[in-house]
């Protein structure tokens, strides 16, 4: 019985018509597209997108230097060098970097901070033109950072009870 019933999927192709009666049932159903520039989708506040170093409110960069974020990244894509400052001699970065085409954007820098310098951001749309545009600087995300302050700091209030 079993061969007879292979035998007759075969000779009529019941795969494909199985496949056709699927394209005919989505073929008239509505189309959702998006016109991406113009149109968004909703983003959630635990999107991970592009890194950016966050100040005090009196100006002062959280980064304290701790190098845990360059510890646990799993691609090593975070270079961190530490030193005095000039001021008070307290340690601070003088050079942090993330180079993106190694990054995976995990969030294990973000999770390891703590003093919630180093976060990420929902930017997700950039690109690089030149050389070396991929390795964002100390000063690059502290630009990021300054820019995206309002929106970082809601994003990290809406999901502080995930932390």
């Amino acid at each position: 019985m079993r061969m007879i019933r292979d035998f007759a999927n075969t000779f009529f192709l019941a795969e494909l018509l199985k496949g056709l009666a699927l394209t005919w049932k989505h073929m008239w159903a509505k189309k959702i597209t998006l016109q991406y520039p113009e149109e968004r989708t909703p983003m959630s506040p635990r999107f991970r997108g592009l890194h950016a170093l966050r100040r005090y409110e009196n100006g002062e960069e959280r980064c304290i230097a701790c190098k845990l974020c360059e510890a646990v990244c799993p691609a090593l894509a975070i270079t961190i060098e530490a030193g005095p400052r000039e001021s008070d001699g307290s340690r601070r970065t003088t050079r942090y970097e993330i180079d993106l085409f190694k990054c995976i954007f995990c969030g294990f820098c973000e999770e390891s901070c703590p003093v919630d310098s180093i976060v990420e951001t929902r930017i997700f749309d950039y690109h690089f033109e030149h050389r070396g545009e991929n390795i964002m600087t100390k000063a690059k995300l502290l630009a990021i950072g300054d820019e995206y302050e309002t929106q970082i700091a809601a994003d990290l209030k809406a999901q502080s009870e995930y932390r």
